[in-house]
């Protein structure tokens, strides 16, 4: 008979299989299996014996069991059924089994208890919307240590005119100091991811800029759907236009105001963006403060992003 070509995916799987655990893809399972990497994640955290720490996809545990060692509470987020059977197998008759919580289904659709700390390996094809949840999380927590794929930890941190700026970057650093720590390469995982990757630090901005985050995000995404195009051009889009018609008309009638005779929302618009001189920058190099002013100098004349 012909032998039969597998690839290298199949020789992984195989491997993993005779460990008692097959990873699912699906779920973004990479097990972190280097214990210098974990160490170094843990050091970087700066952890307190009264903590209670926030983990999201323990995998197997090789960071639960590091982390229980050194604070108050573990509560770790899993989806897969499997992997909460072996956690729970791990820590059962130690001392670490009163001190670890784990709350089954996916991170993105449950509510998160109170938290001081975050430290975790996270699946990747969850990255940006975990952070705004985490963000947006309150009470505030101290600080959160996370692994990412490479090109996503630098978008974190990218500063304006930098080639890989974008909204998420704006946006992230609205909310938090972030720094990225050190890089991990794919083989101190099981099995191996196709991308590098990096640990970051995000600490919250706590208080939060006084700012309406609805109303920042509406004008960003405007401002960032192309982010080499003037401002000017990106307002000009008919969609973006009847938009802030819609939205400025609403404004007027639930103020009991009268919309000013030969109002025109482009004039308008053109007239904002010249004043606070942004009408030829373009969302790539533009900073935060940048965009604050110009939001507050929509607001001001009743035109809303929300």
């Amino acid at each position: 008979m012909p032998k039969i070509k597998r690839d290298k995916s199949y020789s992984q799987h195989k491997e993993v299989a005779r460990q008692g655990i097959l990873f699912n893809k699906d779920f973004g399972q990479h097990i972190l299996k280097n214990p210098q990497v974990i160490q170094s994640m843990l050091d970087k955290s700066a952890l307190r014996s009264t903590d209670i720490a926030l983990e999201i996809g323990p995998g197997t545990g090789n960071m639960t069991v590091r982390l229980l060692e050194k604070v108050k509470k573990v509560i770790a987020c899993e989806i897969d059924p499997r992997l909460v059977a072996e956690l729970q197998k791990r820590v059962l008759g130690t001392p670490f089994q009163s001190k670890l919580q784990i709350l089954v289904g996916d991170v993105l659709k449950m509510e998160l208890p109170f938290f001081n700390i975050c430290v975790a390996n996270i699946p990747y094809q969850i990255s940006s919307p975990l952070v705004f949840k985490l963000l947006l999380h309150r009470p505030f927590f101290r600080c959160a240590v996370l692994m990412f794929q490479r090109e996503f930890a630098y978008r974190l941190v990218a500063k304006p005119g930098d080639k890989l700026y974008c909204r998420l970057s704006l946006n992230t650093q609205l909310l938090a100091k972030v720094e990225l720590l050190m890089k991990v390469g794919k083989n101190n995982f099981r099995p191996p991811p196709k991308v590098e990757s990096n640990v970051v630090r995000i600490e919250p901005r706590n208080p939060p800029p006084p700012i309406n985050f609805k109303e920042w995000d509406g004008l960003t995404r405007i401002a960032f759907v192309r982010k080499n195009k003037t401002l000017s051009a990106a307002f000009k889009q008919s969609t973006v236009l009847a938009l802030l018609e819609k939205n400025y008309t609403t404004a007027c009638s639930l103020m009991n105001k009268a919309i000013p005779e030969g109002f025109d929302i482009k004039e308008k618009i053109e007239s904002i963006l010249s004043d606070c001189g942004a009408a030829e920058k373009r969302a790539r190099v533009m900073d935060i403060d940048d965009f604050i002013m110009l939001l507050h100098a929509f607001n001001k004349e009743g035109i809303h992003f929300s």
